[in-house]
């Protein structure tokens, strides 16, 4: 379960991938997000028209420059190279999962994540070998965006960034801080950029059977992001509402 990436150079080329990352392993969780109070929510969207012009533009980047760097990863990197890779990267953003989730007041996830990284970049040979979750110490990613929605702040308007893919104002606000002072945000795009490898074709069929893939990427976006905000357990009112609509 990956999330998201970029193209330009080094930060730039795993940033391109947000789009689909977070697409790819979404958790459906109601047709209508509802907030703790149980009352709907609809997804701000006041950018929708320059949005879909920006998501038509990020879908044919996907077809033309993703893919086949994508399909070329893949092909010509050896699976245990591959896992290395992922391994160091992911260890790589340890560091950022410890800060947010201190954030959060989460001392248990901080703390996992700090031993997480000791382990690895010592007993896994600089993240090379996941050893931390061989002695089960388990992986549980977080970032800015979810530290703040977590600590109450809304998503704000939906937005889709050229090349980064659907976001929204609260979650593009935590991406940039993290750029520009978090010295290994290289290893975040670049996590990212594996994981689009790895989903890429759950991510094209997602788009090839919607309907509007507009409106499909989008809903997908912010239901993901609330999914990962409550680490798998949103309030009970999403489910409730949903309950609800099916009796009527």
């Amino acid at each position: 379960m990956k999330n998201r990436i970029f193209v330009l150079s080094g930060k730039g080329l795993a940033l391109t991938m947000v789009v689909a990352l977070g697409l790819a392993s979404t958790p459906v969780l109601a047709e209508d997000p509802a907030d703790e109070t149980g009352v709907d929510q609809e997804t701000p969207d006041p950018l929708e028209g320059l949005n879909r012009i920006t998501s038509g533009f990020n879908r044919a980047a996907r077809t033309l420059l993703l893919n086949p760097i994508a399909e070329a990863y893949t092909k010509l990197t050896p699976p245990p190279m591959q896992e290395s890779i992922s391994n160091v990267t992911n260890n790589l953003t340890e560091p950022l999962t410890a800060i947010s989730s201190a954030l959060q007041g989460d001392e248990e996830n901080a703390g996992a994540a700090l031993e997480r990284f000791m382990i690895n970049t010592t007993v896994g040979l600089g993240g090379i070998n996941d050893e931390a979750t061989e002695m089960g110490v388990v992986a549980r990613v977080e970032d800015l965006g979810q530290a703040a929605g977590k600590g109450g702040a809304g998503g704000g308007a939906h937005i889709v960034l050229p090349i980064l893919g659907p976001s929204n104002m609260r979650d593009a606000t935590g991406d940039v801080i993290n750029f520009f002072v978090n010295p290994l945000s290289a290893a975040t795009t670049v996590q990212k950029s594996i994981a689009y490898a790895e989903n890429k074709d759950s991510i094209e069929a997602m788009s090839r059977t919607s309907v509007d893939p507009y409106i499909t990427e989008r809903d997908a976006y912010e239901q993901n992001r609330r999914y990962k905000i409550y680490n798998g357990a949103p309030p009970m009112a999403d489910f409730s509402m949903d309950e609800e609509d099916g009796k009527n």
